[in-house]
């Protein structure tokens, strides 16, 4: 099953897919193994820590984020997979956006992040295969 399907079968919202998409760009940014501090996300995400507290018990109760009694936040497995995959076809979506249509940076990132909710694990394996065969790649940041 792809992660889209899995993202929708546990009813997650678009703010949660966010969510683990954060996240998973800070543990990359941070030491691993460490977890992630509920301050970092608030900031990246321009939300308040209550916001941030609300989301992360949607996400333990759905399996994918635990958190320490010290107030540290872990992705499971599964957590880490639907939210490389958000970060994974936001950047190719941003990619295309820059390359192909020369939309500028900012307009490109803030509309990729709409745009990766809304297509499907295969639509996005389609693309990606298309966009490969046009030699275009996704780099890691």
């Amino acid at each position: 099953m792809d992660t889209t399907d899995i993202s929708r079968e546990l009813h997650l919202t678009v703010a949660n897919e966010d969510y683990l998409e954060c996240m998973v760009r800070l543990e990359r940014e941070g030491v691993q193994g460490e977890g992630i501090r509920s301050v970092d996300i608030a900031q990246q995400l321009n939300v308040s820590k209550a916001s941030v507290n609300k989301a992360v018990t949607v996400l333990k109760e759905q399996g994918l984020v635990e958190q320490s009694h010290y107030g540290k936040v872990m992705l499971t497995e599964a957590g880490r997979e639907l939210g490389n995959g958000v970060w994974y076809r936001h950047r190719l979506l941003r990619t295309f956006l820059i390359q192909e249509l020369d939309v500028p940076f900012e307009r490109a990132d803030a509309e990729a992040c709409m745009m990766e909710h809304a297509l499907s694990e295969d639509t996005m394996k389609r693309w990606l295969n298309y966009l490969e065969g046009q030699g275009i790649t996704v780099g890691e940041e």
